[in-house]
């Protein structure tokens, strides 16, 4: 496996964790010629190397909010591997979604201490990326936590407890370099335009001494209820501020825009794509599109890069070089 600190890919990636289910539930898709096709297939061709996976402890059947079980990644990542993609692997350390507004501990680890917390973390992330390992799959990169702007596995590793925070993701750090010791481990965030939120995350990970190698953002535009030509400017400040404060590469882990303004997406996605590419000494490492496939007419998500036809909207085509 490549290491990803020495060399100087750039990672055009795709969050497909609904992938499995959409198919399973019969869901058809098709290129741009209208020929029904492999998803993984119509990705790559519009120039996506790199494959987002989340996990999820003990998830529900649900299509929508479930599934992503270790076991059920496993299968996907053997077949993203099988195609040539890099991966990356997402923990939540919940039984479903995590994100700056919810960080549930799995019910499994309910009534735990902040010890048996640590452990958790670690045997959880240890034990996943060596059935992955087992299965000959390699990992370049993984969170360790999802979008926790707030902390994780609340209220213990809440960012009030930001020492113990420290500590869950130390101890996610330490389990994912015992099996794949040149994997990246990123620690991500919300909201890549807001400097002050990520400087007051990352000067207090550093003050209790957190471990990782890279700042993974989410950047929506839509979310934060703006348009990306008010606060690209801002993104692109705040990711090289964060560069020569921390010494760290920065990633843009998940980014969309709405699906009835494509051109307007696609517009983002390669300024964004540059903004990277533009950081000094290839330390902006790539940019991650959440969902392109999770068509809004089966996941309801407004903001993936799929048409109502089943076929990719020009969005997708920003990744092309």
């Amino acid at each position: 496996m490549a290491n990803l600190l020495r060399d100087d890919f750039f990672a055009k990636g795709a969050d497909v964790g609904w992938l499995q289910q959409m198919e399973a539930t019969g869901y058809t898709f098709y290129d741009a010629l209208g020929n029904p096709r492999d998803c993984l297939e119509i990705l790559k061709e519009h120039g996506i190397n790199s494959i987002r996976l989340r996990v999820w402890v003990n998830p529900n059947d649900d299509p929508r909010s479930g599934h992503n079980s270790i076991e059920e990644v496993a299968i996907m990542a053997e077949r993203v591997k099988k195609m040539g993609f890099r991966l990356m692997i997402n923990f939540h350390y919940s039984d479903s979604w995590a994100d700056p507004g919810k960080q549930y501990k799995p019910k499994a680890w309910e009534g735990h201490n902040a010890e048996q917390l640590e452990e958790d973390v670690y045997n959880h992330t240890f034990c996943s990326l060596t059935l992955l390992k087992n299965k000959g799959i390699d990992v370049d990169w993984v969170q360790v936590g999802n979008e926790i702007t707030n902390g994780m596995l609340w209220p213990e590793g809440h960012i009030i407890n930001f020492e113990q925070l420290t500590r869950f993701i130390n101890s996610g750090y330490r389990a994912v370099k015992e099996v794949f010791p040149d994997c990246q481990v990123i620690v991500h965030l919300d909201s890549g335009h807001d400097s002050e939120r990520y400087t007051r995350f990352f000067e207090q990970l550093t003050s209790y001494n957190g471990k990782y190698d890279m700042i993974g953002m989410s950047y929506y535009p839509w979310w934060a209820k703006t348009v990306f030509t008010q606060n690209l400017h801002m993104l692109e400040s705040n990711i090289n501020e964060l560069v020569n404060r921390y010494d760290k590469d920065v990633m843009i882990t998940e980014i969309g825009g709405l699906d009835t303004e494509p051109h307007t997406t696609y517009r983002m996605i390669r300024e964004v794509i540059e903004v990277l590419k533009a950081v000094p000494n290839n330390r902006g490492r790539g940019v991650f599109y959440w969902e392109p496939q999770g068509a809004a007419n089966w996941s309801g998500y407004r903001l993936s890069a799929w048409g109502k036809d089943g076929r990719p909207t020009k969005a997708l085509s920003a990744f092309m070089d």
